[in-house]
């Protein structure tokens, strides 16, 4: 190096920082740092080789053996290193090693991570945010900004100062191996756009942020991990395309860069030199041309694209006299130091400009708190990383990144449920997904798995399977990112979905690159196609609730993927449906919660009930769901989502109550109106005045209950002629397993209810009666037995899957929990049949009680109420409809709207909810341990299921320790957190 050289780059600096040379680029933030007095002081201490020493930042792992934390040990203690990368291991891991090593240091350790989606790309137990590809397709560029700003809090809550992103390439090669799903995208602008909000997250946080790969990796076919790629590029391309995002970096402050592995021709033409080593890019395009002035790393020197070439020692030589200032990932320290040194022996590079360097970082070290250093504290570390925030924050990520690329007739998201025979088809799992389990949240869908080894006879069966269906969804998945290996996709998966897609209306969900769906010719014949870019069990769960509205399509492709889907291709949508997510996301908490949980279990463990079904809904959100326990007692059947409960009375406004007021809207039948004007039988009797609103606010004058079945029964033996061990023409209605009844006997039990007393018309008495009557008209004036006319009419347009009569038709009976061991009646465990005696009685099938359904189906239920009669893109009930029906029809003395329970007002009767609820909340419990109710005014709903009268329903712990309102409490508390 002659001597001006020299003088230049000991003086440049001193001059810019003076003012007498003009910027055009900002200084990164470490470089406006005020007061380098620490910088300063820990300078003097430093022996030449220590300033060498300082330059290099060499790899660490906290999965390891004790040999390799040695090596570390002496490499910080011996040589003293300026910094650590650290690779794969565990958070609690890294931060003790991490604590270890500082402490050992003469100087402060500047540690980094390579961490292009969090801390997860190296550690175990840790978040993992959504690859960058994915990133690309987001469109509000915020969720980007948030993204880095969380990540720079762990990053700090684990002692890492650099985190060695963004990826600031533009993958403009369909062909590359390792940059790929690790870019933005093609698409110069949205790259430049999204690096800059992820480095801005971060260093506005405190972490510095590390551009890569200069001066852009993204058009090469090779790995510079295994060879040295060749960049043929013109320098008028480079500069229009791969160096636009490293400049917009730059002139928003970039703390560090990193260079790559590249041989690119236009800008040197050295043999076997890759751009790390080059000085006309390091130096003279990095550090002159585009004035970068902040840190400048080397990429990994353990890489082929230089170790190939270039011995340690000597590769490390050639990196300082191209200009870099972090040598990464040194492969051996000692010799490393040995060659510098004999390089300003040599008079190759002088200790003045490795005492420059030296600053340079330490005044990054100083930006980074290291003049302030304290021990990282391992206590809570895992749930300060894991914070539902930061779950939060990712879930956000993925939902905006989906993208819809094609949706005709505009099948997503799907209406008319009750319309569709749905079945899903998994290409590469044969085990049920994630996937699937969500969709089945929403609408009956069957399932078939096909793994990638599957033999051609599957795949013909399943290709003939779906010919029952009307509707086909396609999860192409287990994918992988190696273009050379058609990314996973087999001649199998891709035969199977051309024989679909030509003959049934098809939707596709691929979970993996978009580069995929060039290999996929009759994908654009699909009715819709959904691209999730990831396979991950956050994706399939958001894709599912993409296709039936759950959450709407906001996602733009990022790439060019073939003919048909191109650069900036999706279409959006709206949601229509509930959304599954966390507590956050409506505002609540998740650690309040969560106390949800112990009281749930305390129940159980007082033998309140065996097990339960919890679920709470917020402003449209599913923001909890959990089970609990088991179906009985003896513990051997967990109590699963999935399974079914008997909702007692709340079969009321399950089932009832809907079809009452569908049939006032039709005008078939008016609230004011008698009873008797739609029941003949009811002329002439003392019941002949009773009005609709009258019975059914419970103030009608009706006598409680009838114990219907005691007549049936003498001295515990059943009467003779009533009852039968096997269904026959004469004995149809099922009671319970073997016992079946007459025919004729419904007709006896409405006899007793239309002769029956009548009490005080006027005064509140909860009855059961009217509903019997109440079932006879919606017969009458549908022309359709109850239980046919609400699966039509309401659970099967709204997509529930579990909710219905007489579950044991439709059911294994392992999915349904068991109630009562009913010694007096039927004298056997009641399972799968009906609990309530009377509607027992009529075959399973009545208005107050018969109705089984899990927590999901009947919350949707209650969310169409408390959307004033529309869900999924359908109206049910006009908005007037639902108002008068819950609300408050009498109020003094009687709290209660038409079917609907309400809050108790008087302070000195019972209610059946917590007094955080509001007035203009309705719902209604059921005897076996039920609850739903759901409020307008805080847009909750809330759902307890439980078989509480399991074995004996007498004894009532449910009720009298109050569990259902402890936790509508909890709900209620985390909504005002």
């Amino acid at each position: 190096m002659n001597n001006q050289l020299k003088v230049f780059f000991i003086l440049f600096p001193l001059l810019l920082s003076a003012g007498f040379i003009s910027r055009n680029e900002p200084l990164p933030a470490f470089q406006d740092e005020k007061g380098n007095q620490w910088v300063d002081s820990v300078f003097a201490t430093l022996s030449p080789d220590e300033r060498i020493a300082q330059l290099f930042m060499v790899a660490a792992y906290s999965n390891k053996d004790k040999k390799h934390e040695r090596e570390i040990d002496s490499l910080v203690i011996k040589h003293k290193i300026g910094g650590l990368i650290f690779f794969q291991g565990g958070p609690v891991r890294q931060a003790v090693l991490t604590n270890r090593y500082q402490k050992a240091a003469k100087v402060p350790l500047l540690i980094s991570i390579d961490g292009e989606w969090g801390l997860a790309m190296r550690l175990d137990s840790t978040t993992s945010f959504p690859k960058q590809m994915t990133l690309g397709a987001i469109q509000d560029e915020t969720l980007i900004y948030e993204m880095g700003k969380e990540i720079a809090r762990q990053c700090k809550r684990i002692g890492i100062h650099v985190n060695l992103a963004p990826v600031a390439d533009v993958n403009n090669n369909p062909l590359n191996p390792v940059i790929g799903y690790r870019s933005f995208g093609e698409d110069k602008y949205n790259v430049a756009r999204k690096a800059v909000m992820y480095m801005k997250g971060m260093q506005d946080n405190g972490v510095m942020a590390n551009g890569k790969h200069f001066p852009g990796h993204g058009d090469t076919d090779s790995d510079s991990h295994k060879t040295l790629p060749t960049i043929a590029s013109s320098k008028e391309r480079m500069d229009s395309l791969e160096l636009y995002p490293f400049r917009q970096m730059i002139k928003e402050g970039l703390g560090s860069m990193m260079v790559a592995h590249l041989y690119i021709p236009a800008y040197d033409t050295t043999r076997n030199t890759a751009s790390t080593l080059s000085k006309k890019v390091v130096t003279d395009l990095l550090k002159n041309e585009m004035q970068f002035q902040g840190l400048v790393f080397t990429d990994a020197l353990n890489m082929k694209g230089v170790s190939k070439f270039f011995a340690p020692g000597i590769v490390d030589v050639k990196a300082l006299l191209a200009g870099n200032d972090v040598l990464l990932f040194a492969e051996d320290v000692p010799t490393a130091i040995d060659s510098i040194k004999k390089a300003i022996a040599r008079g190759e590079i002088s200790q003045e400009e490795i005492d420059q360097r030296c600053k340079k970082i330490l005044k990054a070290k100083q930006w980074c708190g290291l003049d302030k250093l304290k021990p990282i504290r391992t206590k809570n570390l895992f749930d300060e990383l894991n914070t539902p925030f930061a779950g939060l924050i990712n879930r956000k990520l993925v939902e905006n990144a989906m993208t819809l690329l094609s949706n005709r007739d505009s099948l997503i998201p799907l209406k008319r449920l009750d319309t569709l025979r749905i079945a899903c088809v998994s290409l590469g799992h044969d085990d049920e997904t994630t996937f699937y389990r969500m969709l089945h949240n929403y609408a009956p869908v069957d399932y078939f798995g096909l793994n990638k080894k599957a033999k051609d006879a599957l795949c013909d069966s399943v290709i003939k399977w779906v010919d029952g269906y009307n509707l086909v969804i396609i999860q192409l998945d287990n994918l992988t990112t190696n273009p050379a290996k058609d990314f996973g996709l087999t001649e199998k998966m891709e035969y199977v979905m051309n024989c679909i897609i030509a003959k049934k209306k098809t939707i596709v969900s691929v979970f993996g690159s978009p580069y995929v769906l060039a290999r996929l010719d009759s994908i654009r014949h699909a009715h819709a196609v959904v691209m999730n870019y990831e396979g991950t069990s956050l994706f399939e769960d958001y894709s599912a609730q993409l296709i039936f509205g759950g959450i709407g399509a906001k996602g733009r492709l990022p790439v060019t993927a073939s003919e048909d889907f191109k650069l900036g291709q999706g279409l959006s949508t709206a949601p229509i449906r509930l959304k599954y997510t966390v507590p956050e996301e409506a505002g609540m908490s998740s650690s309040e919660l969560s106390k949800i949980d112990s009281i749930a279990l305390k129940g159980m463990k007082d033998k309140a009930y065996p097990g339960c079904q919890v679920l709470v809904v917020k402003e449209g959100k599913v923001v909890y769901q959990k089970a609990f326990g088991f179906h009985t007692y003896e513990n051997k059947r967990p109590v699963k989502l999935t399974d079914l409960y008997d909702l007692a009375s709340v079969t009321k406004i399950s089932a009832s109550t809907p079809a009452l007021m569908r049939l006032v809207e039709e005008k078939k039948v008016h609230l004011d109106s008698a009873m008797s004007v739609y029941y003949k039988e009811l002329n002439g009797t003392n019941k002949e005045k009773m009005t609709f609103r009258q019975v059914f606010t419970h103030q009608s004058g009706l006598p409680a209950w009838i114990p219907f079945w005691k007549r049936t029964v003498n001295k515990g033996v059943y009467r003779p002629g009533i009852y039968s061990t096997t269904p026959s023409k004469e004995y149809p209605y099922r009671v319970a397993e073997k016992l079946y009844i007459s025919r004729s006997y419904p007709d006896s039990i409405m006899q007793r209810i239309i002769s029956c007393e009548v009490d005080s018309p006027g005064k509140f008495v909860y009855s059961d009666l009217g509903y019997y009557l109440l079932q006879k008209i919606i017969e009458a004036q549908t022309g359709k037995p109850l239980d046919q006319y609400v699966t039509e009419n309401f659970y099967r347009p709204l997509g529930l899957s579990y909710m219905g009569y007489k579950p044991r038709e439709r059911f294994n009976l392992k999915q349904i929990a068991p109630t009562e061991y009913d010694v007096a009646f039927r004298k056997q465990l009641v399972w799968g049949d009906v609990h309530d005696q009377g509607a027992a009685m009529l075959g399973g099938v009545a208005g107050h009680a018969g109705l089984f359904a899990n927590a999901n189906d009947l919350a949707i239920l209650m969310q169409m109420f408390l959307q004033k009669g529309e869900y999924g893109g359908m109206r049910y009930f006009d908005t007037a409809t639902v108002a008068e029906f819950t609300r408050c029809q009498y109020c003094i003395d009687n709290r209660r709207a038409i079917g609907f329970d309400k809050p108790e007002t008087n302070s000195e009767k019972t209610s059946p909810v917590c007094e955080c609820v509001s007035y203009l909340s309705f719902g209604h419990t059921g005897f076996t341990g039920t609850i739903a109710w759901a409020d307008p005014e805080k847009q909750l709903v809330y759902v307890f299921l439980s078989n509480r009268v399991y074995p004996d329903a007498e004894v009532n712990k449910l009720a009298k320790q109050g569990i259902r309102t402890k936790i509508q409490e909890v709900i209620y508390s985390s909504v005002n957190y």
